[in-house]
This record gives C-alpha cells, sequence and structure tokens, in this order.
C-alpha cells in the first residue's frame, strides 16, 4: 500500500446522540465546552455518518433512546454511555464515575424515565442541531 493511500481511522471517541433532542443537545454543548483537549467527536443519530455507525456495531436505528459512546473498539450505552464519558472528561467529572457503583438496572431504569420522558420535559427541535464554525470539525457528517 502507498503512503498517500492510508486507510483513514475513526475517531477513537464518538458520541451519537439524537439530534431533535434539546437535552441531547445540551449535553453535547456541555461536553464540548468542557473537553478541552477536543478528544471527542460527535454524530447525531440522525445523520448518515449516525446511521451507519449504528448499523456497524449492530444497534437498532430506531426508535433510539439511548446516547451511544463508541470508544475504540467498544460501544456503550444509557448510564454506563453517560457515565463513561464523564470519566473521560477527566477533572472533577471523572468522580461521577462512582456511580457506577448502582447496579446497571437501577441506573438504567432512571436514565429510561428521563430518556422517554425528554421531549415533554425538554422539548424538541424541527432539525437536528447546526454546530458552530468553532467546533464543526468535531461533528462527523
Amino acid at each position: 500500500m502507498m503512503q498517500d493511500q492510508m486507510p483513514v481511522q475513526e475517531p477513537d471517541k464518538i458520541i451519537l446522540f439524537d439530534g431533535i433532542c434539546n437535552l441531547c443537545n445540551g449535553i453535547v454543548r456541555f461536553i464540548i465546552k468542557r473537553d478541552k483537549k477536543e478528544v471527542f467527536k460527535f454524530a447525531s443519530i440522525q445523520s448518515g455518518t449516525g446511521e451507519m455507525l449504528l448499523g456497524k456495531i449492530n444497534f437498532p436505528v430506531m426508535p433510539l433512546q439511548s446516547i451511544i459512546y463508541i470508544h475504540g473498539d467498544l460501544y456503550y450505552s444509557e448510564s454506563t454511555a453517560v457515565l463513561k464519558i464523564l470519566r473521560d472528561l477527566k477533572g472533577i467529572w471523572s468522580l461521577c464515575y462512582i456511580f457506577m457503583g448502582v447496579p446497571k438496572f437501577i441506573r438504567d431504569a432512571v436514565y429510561r424515565f428521563i430518556a422517554k420522558n425528554r421531549y415533554k420535559i425538554f422539548g424538541k427541535r424541527d432539525s437536528c442541531m447546526i454546530p458552530t464554525d468553532s467546533v464543526r470539525e468535531r461533528f462527523l457528517e
């Protein structure tokens, strides 16, 4: 293989989110603000890349009520995804990882309740979030 034909590597840390959910968009903005080393990349589940990545991990596309965190060859959903993202944000946020000690069925029950009611509580958009120029390169299309 010639050097100019090297395979393109996918980012190591990808967060898939519901692009029309106000809560999900708020979480993405929260992560971007605190991810000073810019290690996280983002894709909405409604995007072509989001659908392709969900297919790659054999995760059902719709109805998707979970944030998905792809870290290398592994992926996480629901409360585990949120806690692993917070751990990887470093700093004070990594302390939240202590909640991994709470049984998964309890963590996920709380997560599912919020996910099920997120549009009622936080609202939703008519279309996916459009990233600003300053963070556009962090979004996979």
